[in-house]
């Protein structure tokens, strides 16, 4: 599985992820871009995007790509805000379809 991890995500979430593909969009240069054309370049090279964006459900119609999106509500950026979720994080990666929104919220 590909993976990619959004600008606004600590980048040592990929470790949640063993066994798979991960990029940030920060790696590939893609940093500030607009959600339409980074969607539009994501969903070429990867199957799941990332994200603790919770307005980028509501500002696109996420059912038109051909990404699986998980949505991750944290208390912080912070990587330990992520370690307790770890494997919740990577079970909706990797059961998530195209056009699907998968939230996961750790407990605050």
């Amino acid at each position: 599985m590909r993976i990619l991890l959004d600008e606004c995500v600590n980048a040592g979430v990929r470790r949640a992820f063993d066994g798979h593909a991960v990029r940030t969009v920060s790696e590939l240069g893609w940093r500030s871009s607009q959600d339409g054309p980074l969607l539009e370049l994501a969903q070429k090279q990867f199957n799941v995007f990332v994200t603790i964006d919770r307005n980028l459900e509501r500002q696109n119609n996420l059912k038109k790509y051909n990404l699986g999106f998980v949505i991750v509500s944290v208390r912080s950026n912070e990587i330990s805000s992520f370690l307790p979720i770890f494997d919740k994080i990577k079970e909706a990666a990797e059961t998530v379809r195209p056009g699907e929104v998968l939230h996961i919220t750790a407990t605050l």
